[in-house]
């Protein structure tokens, strides 16, 4: 690693590529003779209109997304998303969730504030280490839409096929995982993810929405910034927009169609991830907490036989130079998040590390 850099295994805010913040690097002072950094110019410059204008036409390409969705780009992160989901789009029927872990289970209680929610599936019962059946689901007539978190970073699961939505609008947000692999746009009704994880600094969400899901008819009581057609009429300008996050995305953006798209970040990323899951499923000490069919390629949440030797392992890494192993509070143990911008080489630093720990605890 260049710069005296660590191997940040952070859920997020998380790694980026090494090549994108050189780029940032060298424009933060003068940006492309213009004469102020990006965080400095107008949002309503035309420089900065090229910029967020080439940052969607970027990921348009990435994930080939139709021309009958909209892009946008919205200040905030899950928390809000959580709202706006059910503000825009749970009407007079039911929205329909499936439980699979941290994240969907905030959606869920924000969800009932804004009318009737139905948990269609859950993996609670085992401790959110699976991802429930969701072939067959009980979905009501009048349901409005059905949600899923397709990642979830802090329990480590992912589908990797989606559920029977009945011909309902499938809802994803896809915030740990977004980008990882590729995508297609058409499945859903709307996608969204906080870009702090995989793809850009914290601060912004994207959301891509189809454009029938723009609603004219919201309670009057909706605030103007909450309203997904604000942002859809405004092109992400309804206000001074995330400046600073959008052009570090579009950078990603840009570099990941430089390095061959979504189909070779997710053929690197199964290869990254089995480095880490066969050493663990090979252990004597750890031991991953998902099921193997339902493993998360970005986040992998692993234990010891105890708690007390699980904060022991989180010391030693540290003293290691590695950072931010430690499960979420929420369920403990260890987690190490290895998104797109984490180098096989940081991997196979984290499971030789691990070998030799367990060689002398053992």
């Amino acid at each position: 690693m260049k710069y005296g850099r660590t191997f940040n295994f952070s859920a997020g805010p998380a790694m980026m590529p090494e090549e994108v913040l050189e780029e940032i690097a060298a424009e933060v002072m003068n940006y492309r003779g213009s004469g102020m950094s990006v965080m400095e110019m107008s949002h309503r410059s035309k420089v900065y209109q090229e910029i967020i204008d080439q940052a969607e036409a970027d990921l348009r390409s990435l994930m080939g997304i139709p021309e009958n969705y909209k892009v946008l780009f919205i200040q905030g992160g899950g928390t809000v998303q959580f709202a706006m989901v059910a503000m825009n789009l749970l009407k007079d029927g039911v929205a329909c969730y499936v439980e699979t872990g941290a994240w969907s289970k905030k959606a869920i209680a924000e969800a009932k504030k804004f009318g009737d929610v139905k948990v269609v599936a859950s993996s609670k019962d085992e401790n959110f280490s699976y991802v429930p059946d969701c072939s067959d689901l009980d979905i009501p007539e009048n349901c409005d839409y059905v949600y899923i978190c397709e990642n979830e970073t802090i329990n480590g699961t992912t589908f990797n096929k989606l559920p029977n939505a009945k011909g309902k609008v499938l809802i994803s947000d896809q915030s740990s995982m977004f980008l990882s692999r590729p995508c297609n746009v058409s499945d859903y009704g709307l996608i969204w993810a906080g870009v702090q994880k995989n793809v850009g600094p914290a601060g912004m969400s994207v959301v891509i929405i189809r454009e029938d899901l723009l609603n004219d008819n919201l309670a009057p009581t909706t605030p103007v910034y909450l309203d997904y057609k604000t942002h859809a009429d405004s092109g992400s300008m309804y206000n001074t927009p995330n400046c600073w996050a959008i052009y570090c995305c579009g950078k990603v953006f840009a570099y990941l169609l430089k390095n061959g798209g979504l189909s070779a970040m997710e053929q690197r990323n199964i290869e990254k991830a089995a480095i880490l899951y066969d050493y663990l499923d090979a252990s004597k000490l750890f031991t991953a907490t998902v099921r193997k069919e339902d493993r998360s390629l970005m986040n992998v949440p692993f234990v010891t036989p105890s708690a007390e030797q699980d904060a022991d392992v989180v010391k030693a890494t540290k003293t290691a130079g590695f950072d931010n192993l430690k499960g979420h509070k929420s369920v403990g143990g260890l987690r190490a998040s290895i998104y797109n911008a984490m180098p096989k080489e940081g991997v196979e630093a984290l499971v030789a590390f691990l070998k030799q720990y367990e060689a002398e605890h053992c």
